[in-house]
């Protein structure tokens, strides 16, 4: 069988883990075909270093060549990525889940062409249970986010409020709504909430406190679920990576996303 063609669109810190893990071939059955990024000598560097003979296109063309397009851009350029690749069909990973929320034409180009949207579980933890209570009747979803403060400076809310957070000496709540909200708000911080929203009750009946503590140096998410057929609550304390704003674990997630593409066994929903 062929291996699945990937290809990546940007090469920051989730992009250039990805890249090096399929350039070593340790997803079977998947391979780095092709790149797209805005400054491709510095792609071209990169790449050589890790031993990748991938392609670097403009976004247009990674679209018709790659079976599969993970978006790992910054959430402003999302759009230009997403509409090329759903319009031709491709299959794309959503890294950025939140801007989903914002822009559910997406999704309806998706079905029109016949392409899948994949939100891997990302940073969270317990999607699977979450979708499976959301095939009853799931009554209520809860979630707190804490995160170091450096892990939120420049979000567009706080900016827009003139909230500042650099000086705290002790946790403050700087927001409390719904996950579409949050989804706007903090565009490169809790794309988590956008995912848990999509694979539950949708984003304005979920609801998000988000906290920056300046004693953190994980960012630490708590999620409350009831439902018809199970109570749980899930909880998770994320390293984050060189990134501040994104934890380890969602690279890594992406990768078991994609293991789960050929895998003789697949485990979970």
């Amino acid at each position: 069988m062929a291996a699945i063609k990937v290809g990546i669109a940007g090469l920051g810190t989730i992009g250039k883990v990805i890249a090096r893990k399929l350039a070593a071939n340790d997803v079977p059955g998947v391979a780095l075909d092709c790149v797209a990024v805005r400054d491709p000598t510095r792609a071209q560097e990169f790449l050589d270093g890790i031993g990748s003979r991938a392609n670097i296109y403009a976004i247009e063309s990674l679209a018709r060549e790659a079976d599969l397009v993970i978006e790992c851009a910054p959430a402003a350029a999302f759009t230009e990525i997403a509409v090329p690749v759903l319009s031709t069909g491709t299959s794309f990973m959503a890294i950025s889940a939140g801007q989903l929320l914002e822009r559910p034409e997406l999704i309806a180009l998706a079905k029109e062409s016949g392409a899948q949207i994949i939100v891997p579980t990302g940073a969270l933890i317990g999607l699977d249970a979450v979708t499976a209570a959301a095939e009853g009747e799931i009554h209520s979803v809860a979630m707190i986010t804490r995160k170091p403060v450096k892990g939120l400076l420049g979000a567009p809310y706080l900016e827009r409020r003139g909230i500042d957070i650099v000086g705290i000496t002790e946790p403050v709540r700087i927001f409390q709504g719904s996950a579409r909200e949050a989804a706007r708000g903090f565009p490169e911080n809790v794309n988590v909430v956008a995912a848990l929203a999509l694979a539950g009750i949708g984003p304005d009946r979920t609801t998000i406190e988000i906290w920056a503590d300046p004693a953190l140096t994980r960012n630490v998410h708590r999620v409350v679920v009831e439902s018809d057929s199970a109570s749980f609550e899930m909880s998770i304390q994320n390293i984050p990576s060189e990134n501040p704003k994104t934890g380890r674990i969602t690279a890594l997630s992406v990768l078991a996303a994609l293991r789960k593409l050929r895998a003789p066994l697949r485990v979970g929903t």
